[in-house]
């Protein structure tokens, strides 16, 4: 559990790092994070995390794909995570 919470966690910055890159790569017409990556980042556990941060800097706040696909990766993740947990008490119980 402890290494699964510092998965999140050092997930999260990586994903609150690479947004906030973005909308200073953005701002500066510099070479942009792919979007690809910013999505990978999302399904791999930084979901909350980046769109907290996109909504806080107003970072693709006008992008259907983001506003609309972080909230369900994210629900996807819980659907996930609560599957995880029936499983592994159904097991041991």
């Amino acid at each position: 559990m402890k290494l699964f919470v510092l998965y999140l966690a050092v997930i999260s910055a990586i994903s609150v790092a690479i947004t906030i890159l973005d909308k200073r790569a953005a701002r500066l017409h510099a070479l942009r994070v792919p979007e690809s990556v910013l999505l990978l980042f999302a399904a791999l556990g930084g979901s909350v995390s980046m769109y907290v941060t996109m909504r806080i800097i107003r970072h693709k706040t006008r992008r259907p794909k983001f506003m609309a696909g972080i909230p369900v990766i994210f629900v996807l993740q819980i659907c996930l995570i609560l599957f995880a947990v029936w499983r592994w008490t159904e097991a041991h119980l």
